[in-house]
């Protein structure tokens, strides 16, 4: 999604990838670059730094300081912050493990592993979620992951029209429960506790609510069914299952798709099986 425009009169930005800025080395602006210095150094300190503080707490200043160089070092090799947070976004995409291209493992079997790879990320890197939902995602790291999910959601025989339809379904679904669970843990911690003592805290707030009684007696319902002893366990069971739901899905209307219109037109005004009889 292209960022907007900063201010009337200004033009949208597009992406450093299409700036012809990506690949320029320090000494671009004349004069000779600040020694220790590089693109890959910086940008890794970008990283660690959003993942200790946040994208909130992130500048410039602050990223100098932490290389132990001036502000205006930096700007040898960026122009913007802009474009800093848009190359470490596609360094961290640079983390998933992606199937190899002439993987033959079955594209259920692939589907799991970039889903799970995905959520991972977006866990491990709360900041990357909005900067994800902000720029083009267009460097070399995220063009190789869209392209992994686009050669297994092939191998799916879903018909080409709707397999965009999947890619969202599943990634969609994925980054938004990437993205809660992200966050969560990032609020436990700053509460300075477990995710069980926060989640047991807020569940003992909230019951006290005479309010909300009723949305707590059947969330409690569900959270005993689905069985689970730490928050952990109950995340990850309700994410295999969502999972699940989705590749059924998608198994589906491949079926559906390879349907005859006579066989699709026969299933469709096929009547319903009788109930039980009443007692007579």
């Amino acid at each position: 999604m292209v960022k907007a425009a900063q201010g009337a009169g200004h033009a949208a930005r597009t992406s450093v990838w299409l700036e012809g800025k990506a690949s320029r080395g320090g000494g671009s602006r004349g004069g000779g670059q600040p020694s220790g210095l590089d693109r890959d150094r910086i940008t890794e300190a970008t990283v660690r730094l959003l993942d200790a503080e946040g994208l909130a707490k992130f500048s410039m200043r602050r990223l100098a300081a932490e290389l132990n160089v001036t502000a205006m070092s930096v700007y040898w090799y960026v122009d913007t912050k802009d474009d800093l947070l848009e190359l470490a976004l596609d360094a961290a995409f640079g983390e998933m493990r992606l199937p190899a291209a002439d993987s033959d493992e079955d594209w259920r079997d692939q589907l799991r592993a970039l889903a799970t790879e995905y959520r991972a990320l977006l866990v491990r890197h709360p900041w990357l979620s909005p900067l994800a939902g902000t720029f083009l995602n267009i460097g070399p790291h995220s063009i190789a992951f869209s392209l992994a999910v686009q050669r297994v959601i092939r191998l799916t025989g879903l018909p080409a029209h709707g397999q965009m339809g999947a890619i969202s379904a599943v990634f969609q679904f994925v980054y938004g429960f990437g993205t809660i669970e992200g966050h969560f843990i990032e609020r436990c911690a700053a509460a300075g506790m477990s995710q069980d003592e926060y989640f047991r805290q807020a569940m003992s707030a909230v019951t006290e609510s005479p309010e909300l009684s009723e949305v707590v007696h059947h969330s409690a319902n569900l959270m005993e069914a689905r069985g689970g002893d730490t928050v952990e366990e109950m995340r990850e069971r309700d994410f295999t299952f969502a999972l699940e739901t989705l590749i059924a899905g998608i198994e589906a209307m491949v079926a559906r798709a390879l349907l005859t219109p006579a066989e699709r037109a026969s299933r469709g005004s096929r009547p319903s099986p009788p109930g039980p009889s009443a007692p007579g």
